[in-house]
């Protein structure tokens, strides 16, 4: 029986039985995205995949292995490579994890995640592109040509991750609503711009500054020019890091189309979704900024534990600041062969939304055991860390690959799902792939 085409990330939580057996007048079901089968036994689930599952009576109860899942097909993207889309209106697509092995994420391996419709190109000159910094706390309004900017201001490059606040949102049960994402909401490039701080002390900050909102130039997908796709923003304290960037420049070259060109922000350590792109006007608040997807559940997440399924009022949900400590397999492939003679290289990155990563372990048998991996520092503040590790596979058979890392404040990765939540945000359960011994 060939290995099973894989899904690198797959529910830990919940009973997911195995599909039964196919008959004439019951053909086998087919498996959803997120793994959900019709019975469950540690022999069935061995005959499904062909192999036996080494370490399998350790393995938590009700997991499914990574192999059984499936994965969206890649769908073509100007400017992008072998993206799974989940939409198309708006353009939602990530990058399957053995994509994401690269030191710093090429462009064309970035995820998209769009709220409204892109900008048509010739709306994206960057000749044309201006930018307004305005709002009840700016001094003295001001409006700057894309040209000024570059001009006017310092220019920096850092390496920063860039993650949307859903990734790992299909793993949620009951399921959350929104784009079902696994783990390829993420990427970390190489950004270029200057200092948002130094744009708005040019424009100048009065002391009652609280917030920072953005307004681009994406159309709403009802096609009302009124209505804005997103507005969101950070803190004025966020806003004035100096890691935080407006940005023309990803890896040395304009932004893609679709993750911004020709002007964005970014916010190390916090969620993509208040990085906003084609960014025409930025705001200074004397007050939370109240934009689109600014209120309600939008980006937010229940401040006091809640149980699956609970509906949870507007008023108890906070917004999302930095994000959880994370990593990811990208090396090797899920669904992967290797000799049982030889050494199985492992490699991928770790993050985490304040602070640095410490360290990282990585086991075979369901996290009985963990081995440390060898650990790089980040090039700088808010960009991934790459790691490493050589095991042994001790027999033929069906493993995982499972991955746990701890940040400088000693906050470390559930093996299995973080508190559930209304929107399905900030999972960083251990990222897991699977490889079969030979």
């Amino acid at each position: 029986m060939d290995f099973p085409a894989p899904q690198p990330h797959l529910p830990l939580t919940g009973p997911r039985p195995l599909p039964r057996e196919a008959t004439p007048e019951q053909p086998a079901p087919a498996l959803n995205r997120r793994g959900f089968m019709s019975r469950l036994s540690l022999a069935s689930m061995s005959a499904a995949l062909g192999a036996e599952i080494v370490f399998g009576d350790q393995m938590p109860a009700g997991l499914v292995p990574a192999a059984l899942g499936q994965s969206a097909a890649p769908q073509a993207i100007p400017g992008k490579e072998a993206l799974s889309v989940f939409n198309n209106r708006p353009l939602v697509a990530e990058t399957p994890a053995h994509l994401l092995d690269d030191e710093i994420t090429p462009a064309k391996y970035l995820f998209v995640r769009n709220n409204g419709l892109a900008p048509a190109p010739e709306q994206l000159n960057p000749e044309n592109w201006t930018l307004e910094i305005a709002g009840e706390s700016c001094v003295k309004p001001v409006t700057l040509t894309l040209k000024e900017l570059k001009e006017k201001f310092t220019q920096h490059t850092l390496q920063m991750v860039l993650e949307c606040a859903g990734n790992g949102r299909s793993e949620f049960n009951p399921p959350a609503t929104g784009n079902q994402w696994t783990t390829g909401g993420v990427g970390c490039p190489t950004w270029t711009g200057v200092r948002l701080r130094d744009v708005l002390e040019y424009a100048g900050i009065k002391p009652d500054a609280v917030y920072i909102g953005y307004y681009g130039a994406d159309l709403h997908l009802s096609g009302d020019i009124k209505k804005s796709s997103i507005s969101r923003g950070v803190p004025i304290k966020k806003a004035l890091e100096d890691e935080s960037l407006l940005v023309f420049a990803m890896n040395g070259e304009d932004l893609p189309l679709e993750n911004g060109h020709p002007l964005r922000l970014m916010f190390g350590g916090w969620a993509a979704s208040t990085c906003g792109k084609w960014v025409k006007r930025i705001v200074i608040r004397d007050r939370e900024h109240d934009g689109e997807k600014m209120k309600g559940h939008s980006y937010r997440m229940p401040r006091y534990p809640v149980a699956p399924g609970t509906k949870v009022p507007a008023e108890d949900m906070d917004i999302i600041a930095a994000m959880p400590v994370k990593s990811l397999v990208t090396f090797p492939k899920s669904g992967s062969t290797h000799p049982t003679a030889d050494f199985l290289s492992i490699r991928g990155h770790a993050w985490t939304g304040e602070g640095d990563i410490s360290e990282v372990h990585v086991s075979l048998d369901f996290g009985i055991t963990w081995h440390e991996a060898d650990l790089r520092p980040a090039s700088n503040r808010y960009a991934w860390q790459h790691w490493k590790a050589e095991l042994k596979l001790p027999q033929r058979g069906y493993y995982e690959i499972w991955a746990r890392a701890t940040d400088s404040q000693g906050r470390s990765q559930p093996m299995v799902l973080p508190g559930w939540n209304p929107e399905g945000y900030l999972n960083n359960t251990c990222h897991r792939v699977a490889i079969q011994a030979i």
